[in-house]
């Protein structure tokens, strides 16, 4: 099936977003029971960590941690917004540097002026969306980016997004409270598609649309630790507790070339099948034999997908032993633990 499609339903009562392009499944939101990242809470101080330099919060939600953290006193009040999903067993990522994000508009209350996203290059559009911003704005002390799907958007659009954020940042960063409580939810995965899946596609939000699409069949292909790649190679990606580990396999190929072969198609699926399982921390990838001279191709490679990939991903580089190093940040849960 030609095209691309954005499917908004429900799996297991969860609110669920599916973004299939030309029959292949590229992005999958499923909404969980633990908060959502960009959930705003007035916490609590609760204890430093010594030799960490971060403090244990108190929230409505449970225990939180904030990194790199001076001058904070246990019980005193804070704003903090959360970052990721934590690990089994670990307090909720959290920080003070809040971010408000919708279609259109990132507004940063701590760090003031408008900036217009980079890959923005026609100046007469830069010079529109400056404009828009200004007069939304009207002097208010507050950042804001405006994001690289404003491109030739309705200006009354724009500045209505702008609005609605430059508002909510403004409420919450006022509060004056001293509990803890809840000020902003995160999106949830409706939202969420609608704010980043900017692309033109169909909308399809009939209930069954993921049935009627197969992507409950795919759902099912997810959660086999075997993915087929070009010319009989394969990648095995199987998380463990301390890590996720990825093995890279020729198949019946025994050509010369063969291991970067590989090598480069799991560089180009890797970015894909990491964010539709889920999983981020520590990745270490066993890859397929190949000559040291070919790392350099393989890096390029693995480069350029994950630049396309929305969840900040660290390439670490090579170990002794010839494997290769990521750090991923947890920006979602584990796709066998949502649908557990």
């Amino acid at each position: 099936m030609k095209g691309r499609s954005i499917i908004l339903d429900h799996v297991n009562d969860r609110e669920t977003a599916a973004l299939v392009v030309d029959g292949q499944l590229q992005d999958l939101l499923i909404d969980a029971d633990a908060p959502r990242p960009g959930t705003v809470y007035r916490a609590v101080a609760d204890r430093p960590v010594k030799g960490q330099g971060g403090m244990f919060l108190k929230t409505p939600d449970g225990p939180a941690f904030l990194r790199k953290v001076k001058g904070l006193a246990p019980g005193q009040p804070l704003l903090v917004q959360v970052t990721g999903y934590a690990e089994p067993g670990k307090a909720l990522p959290v920080t003070q540097k809040l971010l408000f994000k919708s279609r259109y508009a990132i507004v940063t209350p701590g760090a003031p002026g408008v900036n217009i996203s980079r890959a923005i290059k026609d100046e007469a559009e830069r010079d529109r969306l400056l404009e828009i911003a200004h007069d939304v704005l009207d002097g208010q002390q507050t950042g804001l980016i405006l994001r690289s799907s404003c491109v030739s958007a309705d200006a009354d659009e724009i500045a209505e997004d702008v609005a609605n954020m430059a508002d909510l940042a403004r409420r919450v960063t006022l509060d004056d409270g001293q509990g803890m409580e809840t000020l902003a939810e995160g999106d949830g995965p409706h939202v969420l598609a609608w704010r980043d899946w900017v692309d033109p596609a169909d909308i399809i939000t009939e209930p069954g649309g993921l049935n009627a699409l197969g992507v409950y069949d795919m759902l099912d292909n997810l959660r086999r630790a075997d993915v087929a790649l070009a010319d009989g190679a394969s990648l095995f990606v199987e998380p463990t507790r301390a890590l996720v580990a990825v093995d890279v396999n020729t198949g019946k190929d025994t050509s010369l070339a063969a291991g970067i072969k590989a090598n480069l198609a799991c560089a180009r699926a890797l970015p894909r099948e990491l964010r539709l399982r889920g999983l981020g921390g520590q990745i270490v990838v066993d890859l397929a034999p190949m000559p040291k001279k070919d790392r350099r191709a393989f890096e390029t490679a693995l480069r350029q997908s994950f630049r396309a990939d929305d969840v900040e991903t660290a390439l670490v580089g090579w170990t002794p032993l010839g494997h290769y190093e990521l750090q991923r940040k947890r920006a979602r849960l584990p796709l066998e633990e949502v649908l557990r």
